[in-house]
């Protein structure tokens, strides 16, 4: 990222955000702590970074409800059904990097 600090003309990172669902199996402090660990006697040292909860979400094959997820064998609250299709938690991206 300091590549793309110098390329940029920023002086320095100020904050990442990152989106992180809740079936990546990363946990957000331990995310928070190797980014800081990373960042350390950088030029990039003092960003903050930003950790977006994504929850799970599904939709229903049957009746095409969307609705969030308990767990992945959560059935249709609209219909019953079980044949669930995921829309989101698996997520694991930047969403935006502020410099200045």
């Amino acid at each position: 990222m300091g590549r793309e600090l110098k390329k940029s003309g920023a002086l320095r990172l100020e904050r990442v955000r990152i989106a992180v669902g809740r079936m990546t199996a990363v946990e957000p402090e331990s995310l928070r702590f190797c980014f800081e660990a990373c960042v350390k006697d950088t030029p990039m040292d003092g960003a903050r970074l930003d950790i977006v909860d994504v929850p799970v979400t599904g939709r229903c094959s049957r009746c095409t409800e969307e609705f969030r997820m308990d767990d992945l064998s959560s059935p249709c609250p609209a219909c019953g059904a079980s044949s669930i299709v995921r829309l989101t938690g698996t997520e694991l991206k930047v969403v935006s990097i502020s410099a200045a």
